[in-house]
């Protein structure tokens, strides 16, 4: 790597940004990281039955992942302003390996709900690479930079429930998190040559970091309405997601590669992701948060309709509704990170950061609710509860709750 160990964030801004080896470093490491969440949701058929647990039980693995991740971004995240980023970033890198292989060698279900939730706090990473990226690239090519960074992101989310399918098929679902465990220890040891450090840019204790976003919640009715709209948002997605694999495994007798490939439905998220901030960019990100939780609510509405179809036409209706919600959920959270940018840019790791936190609390709880209403009503139950909760999200984008201020609605940084 052309990047010194030893550059602070003053020196690495200089007109050619980071190299682009870094920064194709920190994709690799921000979807490798973020993939550790998702890896489990194929095989939840396969690892109930080889644990020999209830759908009940085996649905507390998504959840206590993504309650790992939210926990996370809540406790940890705050970090990144107040010690040297980079040696934040290699501690978490050291222990999510150790986290997915304690899941991979589990014994039982105790110690695989014990490592899905250490993976979901160390999967934190991810957003600690991005306000890294941020930092390191020069004003005139941050948005490039960034943009680079958020494609590796959503490629893991995207590859990571195929490539579990996939291997957990041909190997095994041990093989799944051990080889999980070797990326990531890879990417560590470049990162460990190849990233620079970063200066702290606050005294704060750690108390004090923590009240300041109490403080950021409080004074920001957006911020709220943006991390419950799209917290709402998270739980029927969540609940779609961490009961697919077991649904189709009990219903279609299919296994874990086919649960696998539904994830290719995630490039719908891919593709909304510049679609979205465009259309911020030209009629404002409020628009955009309506249309999202518009067509979430529509899709999982729709698979309701599968009572009345062919096995054959009902697979064909996950596949076109798992697009349709991805789009719409993945749309929903770029304009509501617009929106929440917008609205202190000198507080915007934090404002993120209780944005995400809402997010990954809607994801656990949808796992959790999922796996009850899957259990007590079958799959009907989660298409309503995933249609509750998103028609939900759209009536509070809806509900004209206080004016935005002109330059966050058109998507530019308010005051600083």
């Amino acid at each position: 790597m052309s990047v010194s160990p030893s550059v602070n964030p003053a020196s690495s801004r200089a007109a050619s940004g980071p190299s682009a080896a870094l920064v194709v470093l920190l994709a690799a490491g921000a979807g490798l990281s973020v993939a550790s969440l998702y890896y489990s949701q194929p095989v939840l058929g396969v690892l109930a039955a080889d644990l020999h647990v209830s759908e009940r039980m085996i649905g507390l693995v998504p959840m206590l992942t993504q309650l790992g991740y939210a926990l996370g971004i809540l406790l940890l995240a705050p970090l990144g302003d107040r010690y040297d980023r980079r040696r934040i970033l290699l501690l978490k890198v050291a222990a999510l390996p150790v986290a997915l292989l304690v899941s991979g060698f589990a014994p039982s279900i105790g110690w695989l709900l014990a490592g899905s939730l250490a993976i979901g706090a160390a999967a934190t990473l991810a957003q600690d690479i991005i306000p890294a990226a941020a930092t390191l690239a020069p004003e005139a090519h941050r948005g490039k930079v960034v943009g680079t960074v958020m494609t590796g992101l959503l490629l893991g989310i995207l590859l990571s429930r195929v490539v579990s399918g996939v291997v957990a098929a041909g190997y095994g679902w041990r093989a799944v998190y051990v080889a999980a465990a070797a990326a990531v220890a890879v990417i560590g040891a470049i990162t460990w040559r190849g990233l620079p450090a970063f200066r702290p840019t606050t005294q704060l204790s750690y108390r004090a970091l923590l009240g300041s976003m109490r403080a950021l919640w409080r004074r920001h009715a957006e911020l709220r309405r943006a991390a419950g709209a799209q917290a709402l948002l998270s739980i029927g997605f969540g609940a779609f997601w961490s009961t697919l694999a077991v649904m189709l495994h009990g219903r279609f007798h299919l296994g874990s590669a086919a649960a696998g490939a539904f994830g290719l439905a995630g490039a719908a998220g891919a593709l909304a992701a510049p679609l979205a901030g465009r259309l911020a960019d030209r009629r404002g990100p409020g628009l955009v948060t309506q249309l999202g939780t518009a067509l979430a609510t529509v899709s999982f509405a729709a698979l309701g309709l599968a009572v009345v179809l062919p096995p054959q036409l009902q697979l064909a209706l996950l596949v076109v509704t798992a697009i349709g919600f991805d789009f719409g959920v993945q749309a929903t959270l770029v304009a509501h990170q617009t929106i929440v940018f917008g609205i202190e840019p000198a507080a915007r790791s934090r404002l993120n950061a209780i944005l995400i936190t809402g997010l990954f609390i809607g994801m656990a709880t949808g796992a959790g609710l999922g796996s009850l209403a899957l259990d007590r009503w079958g799959w009907a139950g989660i298409v309503a509860l995933a249609t509750a909760t998103s028609a939900g999200a759209l009536a509070v984008r809806l509900r004209r709750s206080g004016r935005v201020p002109a330059a966050i609605a058109a998507g530019r940084p308010g005051p600083r």
